[in-house]
């Protein structure tokens, strides 16, 4: 049903009220101070001495390259990893059972990962005490500077190893399209190659579907804090790190620096957007140009073969950084070069985590209400969508991916300004409301694929027996979407758990979770704590994706067509 007196659905309002007016409201409270306006403070003349102030920061291009360098690195890394892997192997039983691995570790946060890569690479890490001493000589650590090198490789691996799987995700939704595979079937009939027959035919044809989702993870990485904190540089470090440190700074006065530095760090965050843009046009050309030579690339295989290793490298990663995490968190004793722990202590595992009891119930509670609010709200849009029959066009998309695209840190900041002139700031309600403005995208991204899919034949049936909407809804369509909606639940939730910066920023030291602690204790000296701070980040994703995929299963038993999705 179209728009009927120019009025849009009450969910629609709802949306652009909770995406775009936190964001704008956010970047306003960014832009006054930037310019040198805060009354709190005793600021109440627009100059340009917080810009003054900034510009003479040391170190500060070192650290606007790192942060431009590595964020577009990682990010056009992730997606070529991923489409070389997508072309080689896309519809194979070898393409299904990497996915089984690597589709688990979208729900592990990116601080958890990070602090896990960093128990694996460290110089004490895991990795040279298995080639020490006997390979490598050393009886002690190396004096090697692997974590927090100064060109911010480790943080760059950090981000691959995280992005991938988001990606990959993406690529998974994109591809699950209407005769996808018989294009492909087409490009061999014509005798070219499995990958050539992706670039040329398929990959036109899904790139529209992954390019915000890319957007929004070079957005993230240009401006990361929690992986840049654990992994990256620190003399300097990146542009986002150093804003968050003079925002805390006890002189208050630096709070204008930093508005100014946000300021930045979105021209920065833009400035590695359009390059990525400028990447792709020529690409483009490229590739149109290899449209016409006629080349087919039948011969494939050695670049097939290829594309399996970093695939291979991330998940063998990933699944060595949270092992270590389960036994760092048990481990008494463990000096090296011993590659296993001399002593394990479930007793010292039990205090350390009734310690964390708070923090944990904290992050729970943020997390499911998050989720819920998020995933009712997804569900109530996209079925005033259908009722209305609005097709999801361009503006509507960049709309529900707006906070993302936009630096976290470049409008958390006047948010929490305003917060605080509201009375909410350090408020559970106000996290909660930052929260969601990052949870809701990832929940409308992971229902909205499953909806579309969704034959519209069976609520016609239903109305067509006398059935109304909301009868349709409750008895047609959910339970025909519980799986998708359970898994929308629980990224949701997983998303809310990894929010470090708005937790952070938002909750000023007053609303502490697991994720904030864990950042804070692994720049500390005790990685027994540390592991069992970021293994507490997964239990929460972990229990809900195990809901996800057990009870449709045990509610739909005795119906063997709703047993699995299609």
């Amino acid at each position: 049903m179209p728009r009927r007196d120019g009025i849009p659905d009450v969910p629609t309002v709802l949306v652009m009220f909770l995406l775009t007016g936190p964001v704008l409201a956010g970047l306003a409270g960014t832009a006054l101070p930037a310019f040198g306006y805060l009354p709190a403070l005793g600021h109440d003349t627009l100059s340009l001495a917080p810009f003054r102030q900034l510009a003479a920061a040391p170190g500060l291009a070192v650290s606007v390259l790192l942060s431009f360098g590595t964020g577009l690195f990682a990010s056009a890394a992730s997606l070529a990893i991923v489409l070389v892997f997508a072309a080689g192997w896309a519809g194979t039983a070898t393409f299904r059972r990497l996915n089984r691995f690597l589709s688990p570790l979208l729900s592990v946060p990116h601080a958890a990962a990070a602090i896990g890569l960093a128990f694996l690479i460290a110089p004490s890490g895991f990795l040279v005490r298995l080639f020490s001493p006997w390979a490598t000589g050393w009886d002690r650590p190396p004096d090697l500077l692997v974590l927090n090198d100064p060109y911010g490789l480790a943080m760059t691996a950090g981000l691959i190893v995280k992005e991938v799987p988001f990606l990959l995700l993406m690529t998974l939704a994109a591809l699950n399209r209407p005769h996808i595979g018989d294009y492909l079937k087409a490009g061999a009939g014509l005798g070219y190659g499995r990958m050539t027959s992706f670039f040329w035919i398929v990959l036109p044809q899904i790139y529209p579907l992954i390019r915000m989702p890319m957007l929004a993870v070079i957005a993230y990485a240009t401006s990361v804090v929690d992986v840049a904190v654990i992994l990256g540089p620190t003399t300097p470090a990146p542009l986002a790190p150093r804003l968050v440190e003079w925002m805390n700074d006890p002189d208050l006065d630096r709070r204008l620096m930093a508005s100014a530095g946000a300021l930045l760090q979105l021209a920065v965050s833009a400035g590695a957007l359009f390059a990525y843009l400028g990447l792709e046009g020529c690409a483009r050309t490229v590739l149109r140009r290899r449209y016409a030579s006629g080349h087919r690339h039948l011969r494939d295989t050695a670049v097939r073969l290829a594309s399996l290793a970093p695939m291979v490298l991330i998940i063998l990663s990933m699944l060595l950084a949270l092992g270590l995490l389960c036994i760092w968190s048990l481990a008494r004793s463990w000096w090296f070069p011993a590659p296993f722990p001399q002593k394990l202590s479930l007793l010292r595992l039990l205090d350390t985590a009734s310690a964390a009891g708070p923090s944990l119930l904290t992050t729970l509670a943020l997390a499911l209400a998050a989720a819920l609010i998020a995933t009712a709200l997804t569900l109530w849009l996209l079925e005033a969508r259908s009722h209305r029959n609005r097709p999801e066009r361009g503006r509507y998309k960049t709309l529900v991916f707006l906070p993302l695209l936009i630096p976290q840190v470049s409008f958390l900041f006047g948010l929490h300004m305003l917060f605080l002139l509201g009375g909410l700031g350090g408020t559970f309600a106000a996290v909660l409301v930052a929260h969601l403005v990052f949870v809701f995208p990832y929940a409308f991204l992971a229902l909205g694929d499953p909806w579309r899919r969704l034959d519209p034949r069976y609520a016609r049936a239903a109305r067509s027996f006398g059935a109304s909407r909301l009868r349709v809804f409750w008895q047609i369509r959910l339970p025909l979407l519980l799986r998708p909606v359970l898994v929308t639940f629980a990224v949701a939730a997983a998303v809310s758990v990894g929010q470090y910066l708005p937790t952070l920023t938002i909750g000023a030291g007053r609303v502490v979770t697991v994720t904030t602690e864990s950042v804070a204790l692994a720049s500390g000296g005790n990685r027994q704590v540390a592991a069992l701070y970021a293994l507490l980040q997964l239990v929460i994703p972990l229990a809900l994706f195990s809901l996800a995929a057990f009870f449709p299963a045990l509610l739909f038993k005795n119906r063997a067509a709703m047993r699995l999705e299609r």
